[in-house]
């Protein structure tokens, strides 16, 4: 892909955020209102127009304890929230002696592009997939489950860090951490609110009965207080799903951009497509990782474009090969523990052979296995 189309696509995607980002903020708002019309019709009997305008008097008198509240929720999430995403999904931090082959994919592609290194974290679990998170240079790290490391190869693994290296470079991961906190604000206005009307629904039909032939218009006010409400709701999960297909394609292309391997990232994705679900993970989680196999209605509310999609722009504009499904060998998705007497004769180079010696070829015929003269690696050349 043209660096100017993929950096022009950037530009665009970041503006395009920012605006459905103010879209996301501006829900909460219209939350209240319909809170403050529902709260409004339960309580004074009136005309459509009176009641509209009182609960307009109360989003006014409202909207800086609404803004305040709303901004409190993304301070909160803006320090605590990977303690929170760790918590969900186990994560844990790991050190260059643990995963040296980690560490040293992820610091080549960040050297290579003057990228700071960001905080390296393992999930075990046998699915396979891998995240990013954080807001600033200090926060950011990159989640991989152990089952993504022991099944992909070395290429694979770094054009999965290089898509997730992408999402931070390009601001991704900041945006769709504070589109999914205000997309929380949202369901928690619009459950709290939806828990006030069923608590008062008897009062609300009470106070309709006793004063019904008055002209009224608490009905209808009750009508387009959930009508906001549910558009409310609707409109911020289908933002977020705009959010995240649109960057999983520049992502992908970022990725081939940093390793100039578009094979390996097809191939990687092939190998996690349909086996990317973390158990006990949350959906605004899953909405993070380089593959969400949970599907909505078709096609509808999938957070991201499927793998076919995904591989097909990868061989159409970056001219990469697609091998098509990959199975993995039967069992390969959980570590087999060797038995007994394996673990008992394997050492720091794998199993025992047959000649006892750690990673050490068969004795040639006429050799003598028990010679003092063989070492660790096989025995000795002839002296």
């Amino acid at each position: 892909m043209a660096a100017y189309g993929l950096y022009s696509h950037i530009q665009s995607n970041r503006r395009r955020s920012l605006a459905l980002l103010a879209g996301l903020f501006l829900l909460v708002y219209a939350l209240v209102f319909a809170g403050a019309l529902a709260a409004e019709a339960l309580s004074v009997n009136a005309g459509l127009d009176i009641l509209l305008r009182r609960a307009w008097l109360d989003l006014v008198a409202a909207a800086p304890l609404a803004t305040i509240a709303t901004v409190g929720w993304i301070v909160i999430a803006y320090f605590f929230h990977q303690s929170m995403i760790d918590a969900v999904t186990g994560g844990h931090e790991i050190t260059r002696e643990e995963q040296p082959r980690l560490y040293n994919l992820l610091e080549n592609l960040c050297i290579s592009r003057g990228i700071v290194t960001p905080k390296l974290k393992v999930m075990e679990s046998d699915a396979l997939n891998a995240f990013a998170t954080g807001m600033n240079q200090k926060q950011y790290s990159i989640t991989v489950t152990s089952g993504l490391l022991n099944l992909l190869d070395d290429n694979e693994i770094e054009s999965v860090l290089g898509h997730e290296l992408t999402h931070i470079r390009n601001g991704d991961v900041r945006m769709m951490v504070v589109a999914v906190v205000i997309a929380g604000a949202v369901s928690f206005v619009a459950e709290l609110v939806f828990r006030l009307w069923f608590y008062n629904a008897f009062s609300f039909r009470s106070a309709r009965s006793s004063e019904e032939g008055r002209g009224g218009g608490a009905g209808l006010a009750v009508l387009i207080a959930v009508a906001l409400l549910v558009v409310a709701y609707a409109l911020s999960f289908l933002i977020r799903l705009a959010l995240s297909r649109s960057r999983e394609y520049l992502a992908d292309a970022g990725s081939v951009e940093l390793t100039h391997n578009p094979d390996a990232m097809i191939s990687a994705l092939r190998k996690i497509e349909d086996r990317g679900e973390l158990p006990g993970a949350t959906s605004a989680v899953m909405e993070m990782c380089i593959d969400n196999p949970r599907e909505g209605f078709g096609e509808l509310f999938d957070t991201h474009p499927t793998v076919e999609n995904r591989v097909a722009a990868l061989v159409k504009f970056a001219g990469g090969h697609d091998p098509g499904p990959i199975d993995l060998p039967p069992g390969s998705e959980t570590e087999e523990e060797p038995n007994a007497d394996e673990s008992a004769a394997a050492g720091p180079w794998g199993p025992a052979t047959e000649s006892g010696h750690w990673g050490a070829p068969p004795p040639s015929p006429g050799e003598d296995e028990s010679s003092p003269e063989a070492g660790p690696w096989g025995p000795h050349p002839d002296r």
